[in-house]
């Protein structure tokens, strides 16, 4: 299945930044270490990446996972955004340790494919800013009110590094495990195809219903469950 870059654009157009990396070399994509990773769902490879970016004025990080050959077919890839409170804590108001553990799961299924890990906490606003938006929705608003009135926007991530990454490694196809359209919009802008798109739902718990409901009714994620 192919898909076709939407009219709207995403406020931030990953597709430029990428081509700055390309051309200026003003944000060098490195490989700082490399490692194996046996994990319950198998034995992956670990590489670090950073970037400076100058535009931000800091150097981004981030994580591959991979699994098999990435180039035998097209390859099964997740981009994923750190969440300490999920992940490290066990957190059940997101579902964010669930989709991670599904990605792994199915990579593993497969035999090959890959995570990108990224770190942007909060859709990209940051630990203690989430947390504040936590106790704004404690209040009674939702994960998008909250970002709003913190004076962010719905979803403050920049998927660029992801694609420089998937670009460093030389995959240009994917099929891409998510239920978020930013994401196909980011990697169609980097130049990448996006041949099948993979739902990526984890079973919901009750104290995240609201927080997928939003999702789904105001940042258009495909989410069956709900």
């Amino acid at each position: 299945m192919n898909f076709k870059l939407p009219e709207r654009r995403t406020k931030r157009i990953c597709g430029v930044r990428i081509n700055t990396v390309q051309r200026a070399g003003q944000r060098s994509l490195v490989r700082m270490a490399s490692t194996r990773l046996p994990t319950t769902f198998g034995e992956f490879e670990l590489i670090g990446f950073e970037r400076a970016n100058l535009d931000k004025g800091k150097t981004e990080s981030a994580l591959l996972l991979t699994l098999g050959d990435m180039h035998n077919r097209t390859p099964l890839v997740r981009i994923h955004s750190r969440c300490l409170t999920g992940e490290v804590l066990g957190s059940l108001r997101c579902d964010c340790q669930g989709q991670l553990e599904l990605a792994m799961s199915a990579i593993a299924d497969e035999g090959s494919g890959l995570v990108v890990y990224e770190y942007q906490e909060g859709r990209g606003i940051g630990l203690m800013a989430k947390l504040k938006a936590y106790a704004l929705q404690d209040k009674g608003l939702d994960t998008v009110e909250a970002n709003h009135a913190l004076g962010f926007d719905t979803d403050c991530r920049d998927f660029s590094l992801a694609v420089a990454i998937l670009r460093e490694i030389g995959v240009d196809r994917v099929r891409l495990m998510s239920n978020n359209p930013q994401k196909v919009e980011a990697l169609i802008q980097g130049g990448l195809e996006v041949v099948e798109l993979v739902p990526c739902e984890a079973p919901p718990s009750p104290y995240a219903l609201s927080y997928l409901r939003t999702k789904k009714e105001k940042m258009g994620h495909s989410l069956t469950m709900m």
